[in-house]
């Protein structure tokens, strides 16, 4: 289900009437084209439709009157499940309150929620800086318990401000719709659906009991890193080889132990077997310091995981 985050920074320029109003046809017109290739799609705004100003002192009914919106658009949009205000999409709980987005030094929150939710930023192209079916942003995220920092990175999300742009995103849009249709992993889009569906997607990984919790609260923004890692692990066992790889599996990212330390302050667990046990080794996910921490266990061809999360220490 493609989610598309109209970006209001584009919408507050100053423009001729008629540019507006060619450039929302034209919007219309991709988000229609997004829409006719998954059905469940939404429009996620900040404020409802009917309230939307297309520029300064260019209110969406100004382009309503035209005879494009008239041929059909303005009927398609309003018919479409549009979505305000953003946090209706929102996970239960999740306001992303520790993270911003800025592009080109301005800050453009909607387009931020685009990538936080895995989904598509739409823009007026009334500034050439919109006029690209990808745009990279720079993310502030505060991170650390006691201590806060601010991690700063770059992401690059996908865009739409043209049909020209649909194009681009076309197998992608099409290819999310069908791993809906199937059940596929790379449809999953909450923490709680990967608890749920551990024991099919993942049958040679073992949970300790508190990462349910962890799980089913996880960030939203944490579900495809999250996903991606345990899928790694899961491969990693399957195509294992003991005697070509007597050290174990490879487990596809960078993996590491804890320092003596931190391994005897923060890194035992009681295993599943009610024996507390080191689980120093750990893989990492971003954006923030997102850590995994498991052990593997030889004997039974399983890991055992224990922790999803932040860093132990925050």
């Amino acid at each position: 289900m493609p989610q598309l985050f109209l970006n209001q920074k584009s919408c507050e320029t100053t423009a001729d009437p008629e540019r507006v109003n060619r450039a929302m046809t034209e919007l219309a017109k991709a988000i229609i084209a997004v829409a006719k290739e998954d059905r469940s799609t939404e429009l996620v705004m900040r404020e409802s439709l009917t309230a939307l100003h297309l520029a300064q002192g260019h209110h969406v009914s100004k382009w309503a009157g035209t005879p494009s919106a008239k041929g059909g658009l303005w009927a398609y949009l309003l018919k479409m499940q549009t979505k305000y205000p953003h946090q209706k999409v929102f996970p239960d709980g999740e306001t992303f309150s520790d993270v911003t987005h800025h592009h080109e030094g301005e800050p453009v929150p909607e387009l931020g929620y685009a990538h936080l939710m895995d989904g598509v930023g739409i823009s007026l192209l009334l500034d050439n800086r919109w006029g690209a079916d990808r745009l990279t942003l720079v993310q502030e995220q505060l991170v650390g318990g006691e201590d806060v920092d601010v991690v700063s990175t770059e992401i690059e999300i996908r865009h739409v401000a043209s049909r020209e742009h649909v194009d681009a995103h076309r197998p992608w849009i099409r290819e999310q719709a069908e791993a809906a249709l199937r059940g596929d992993l790379s449809a999953v889009r909450t923490g709680a659906e990967l608890w749920e569906r551990r024991e099919t997607f993942f049958p040679h990984l073992r949970f300790l009991p508190d990462v349910e919790a962890q799980l089913r609260g996880l960030k939203r923004v944490w579900v495809p890193p999250v996903r991606k890692r345990l899928a790694e692990m899961e491969h990693a066992i399957v195509t294992w080889d003991p005697e070509a790889r007597r050290d174990g599996p490879q487990w596809g990212s960078y993996v590491t132990p804890e320092h003596e330390g931190r391994k005897e302050e923060f890194c035992v667990f009681i295993d599943l077997d009610g024996e507390p046990q080191y689980f120093d080794t750990h893989l990492r996910f971003t954006p923030g310091a997102g850590r995994l921490h498991f052990r593997f266990m030889e004997a039974t061809g399983r890991a055992h995981v224990a922790h999803i999360g932040d860093k132990l220490d925050d």
